[in-house]
């Protein structure tokens, strides 16, 4: 059994009226590659005739996004061309490659008639080789990703990447990683085999769970050594929810300024002015 190297709290950050806990990077944590930042927004609920998600038009470069709605939707839209309003339980994943602008703000009716939202935004590092890749994006409904059920139902895994109890995720990633949230009534057990070499990417979104032995609650990322392949999660709450991912670390520098990651402080540079000549497509918002 893998053994947990270290538990970080998630850290509140608020952007604008939007209630915001960092899990990565904090002071404690940098990245575990080559998961690279993760945003918890709400749970709040947004009142009618409210102003909505405050994320307007922003460049990216050399990384992925994969967004989690847990309540409320996001309406996305990018300098390829792309445009969705993906609801609750859906996800997008957006590979940002050699570099777009786009949007991540609620829909109309979101605005109009508030309710509640929660939130989590992931990004994912791209190897060297990717780095100047097509960006692309891909946006799911909930209804689309598929939904594995475990310990007599008491288990529900939501395979957006990789595979899970032999059930392929909804998305094909460019890289070899594997994401899902997970569902857990109290008691639920889930056994899994993790190479040990993989990164384990583990962040409790809700309740309290025992994992590899230690207790854990909601807002903590758990950290875990390369010591073992056995991860187990039990749920000692209902409603009870994790993000799970694993996959290889790159072991590639990392270089992060603002919207762009990199490998190099030069290819920063580069990427800013980039921006600046107007690379990286037109707004048409």
């Amino acid at each position: 059994m893998r053994t947990i190297k270290s538990q970080h709290r998630a850290q509140n950050a608020p952007i604008a009226d939007l209630t915001t806990y960092r899990a990565l990077p904090t002071n404690s944590v940098e990245h575990l590659d080559p998961f690279l930042f993760l945003n918890h927004h709400g749970p709040q609920t947004y009142p009618a005739h409210n102003r909505g998600l405050p994320f307007g038009p922003h460049p990216h470069r050399g990384f992925e996004t994969v967004t989690f709605i847990l309540e409320g939707d996001i309406m996305h839209q990018d300098s390829g061309g792309h445009q969705s309003v993906i609801a609750a339980g859906g996800i997008q994943w957006m590979t940002a490659g050699r570099g777009l602008i786009h949007s991540e703000i609620s829909s109309d009716e979101f605005k109009q008639t508030g309710g509640p939202l929660e939130i989590l935004q992931l990004w994912v590092n791209l190897p060297a080789s990717l780095k100047m890749t097509e960006p692309n994006y891909i946006g799911v409904q909930e209804s689309d990703i598929p939904a594995v059920a475990l310990d007599e139902g008491r288990v529900i895994i939501h395979a957006v990447s990789g595979e899970w109890a032999g059930t392929a995720g909804a998305v094909q990633p460019l890289t070899d990683m594997s994401l899902a949230t997970i569902n857990f009534r109290q008691g639920g057990r889930l056994n899994l085999t993790i190479p040990a070499e993989r990164t384990i990417f583990c962040y409790v979104i809700r309740g309290r769970f025992r994992l590899n032995g230690q207790e854990t609650e909601m807002r903590r990322l758990v950290e875990f050594n390369a010591d073992g392949d056995e991860f187990q999660a039990e749920a000692l709450t209902d409603d009870a929810v994790l993000l799970l991912g694993h996959a290889a670390p790159f072991n590639e520098p990392i270089v992060a300024a603002g919207p762009f990651v990199m490998n190099s402080e030069a290819e920063i540079r580069q990427a800013y002015a980039d921006y600046r000549a107007g690379k990286f497509g037109t707004w048409q918002g």
